[in-house]
């Protein structure tokens, strides 16, 4: 795979004072050069160009494009995750905790985007460059975790039906809060419906906890 760097720019044994800044910086401008160009339409030259380093040092942390769109990935499903972490779901009865679940998904996605755009790009490339990666799994596995204790209470408390594999829960629950984003223009389009409108979300983000409760339900 060939990657927009030559061998005049490998990176040297340099370290910058404030190393974990300068990192931070890069990642900010890459997610938003690869959400919106995609891994093949960004380059790095214009990811350094728009940060506060160089483009050596971009590689110096990265190694390559690869690596840096890797490290955004992580980044990206790092941040929903570190939050999902914080709703403190054990505190409230089963159908609760999976209603605060379901309306913090559809929020946080519509409210950032570009992570969508980074998870399509990554489908489109069948998943090739998340499988660099030596930490995606333990990011995303305490979603899974965190769905399967919900879920359990919720069947000991008979309030949830058995047989369900949590993995496909949190596959239900993402998927129709992805679409809410990933197809909006073209529905907004073809159905002559703003779907990006207040009440449009509102409306879709009660139809999406409603569908994600009522496939759990006993």
């Amino acid at each position: 795979m060939r990657h927009d760097r030559d061998a005049s720019e490998r990176p040297g044994p340099a370290r910058t004072p404030d190393a974990e800044s300068t990192r931070r910086n890069i990642l900010e401008v890459a997610n938003e050069e690869f959400a919106a160009k995609g891994f093949s339409g960004a380059r790095i030259d214009e990811i350094a160009a728009r940060t506060s380093t160089s483009k050596r040092m971009i590689y110096y942390y990265f190694t390559d494009k690869e690596g840096l769109f890797v490290a955004v990935l992580e980044e990206a499903y790092r941040r929903i995750r570190s939050i999902e972490n914080t709703l403190e779901l054990e505190h409230l009865g089963p159908e609760e905790a999976l209603k605060k679940l379901v309306g913090f998904t559809f929020d946080y996605q519509n409210a950032n985007q570009d992570f969508i755009r980074l998870v399509m790009v990554e489908n489109i490339h069948n998943g090739a460059h998340l499988k660099r990666s030596r930490v995606i799994h333990d990011v995303n596995v305490t979603v899974i975790d965190t769905i399967g204790r919900l879920y359990r209470r919720g069947v000991a408390d008979g309030v949830f039906r058995k047989g369900l594999d949590p993995i496909d829960i949190h596959m239900s629950i993402s998927s129709l809060c992805f679409f809410n984003v990933s197809n909006r223009a073209t529905f907004s389009l073809i159905f002559e419906r703003d779907m990006a409108s207040p009440r449009a979300l509102a409306q879709r983000r009660a139809i999406v906890v409603d569908t994600i409760l009522r496939y759990i339900r006993a």
